[in-house]
């Protein structure tokens, strides 16, 4: 089961990254767009906290 909760750990990661990067490389975007980045980074570290709790339990 941990190595499920590690891959998933690794791919959330992946992606908030990747958010972090489309962000910081865009000069225009929109201050919608921004919310929306910023609403999908907050789910991705909620996900990630909750898969950090479950590892260590």
């Amino acid at each position: 089961m941990e190595d499920k909760i590690d891959i998933t750990i690794a791919y959330y990661t992946k992606k908030g990254q990747d958010i972090l990067d489309a962000v910081n490389t865009n000069k225009t975007l929109t201050a919608d767009q921004i919310i929306h980045y910023g609403e999908e980074m907050a789910a991705i570290e909620y996900k990630l906290t909750a898969l950090e709790v479950a590892k260590e339990n």
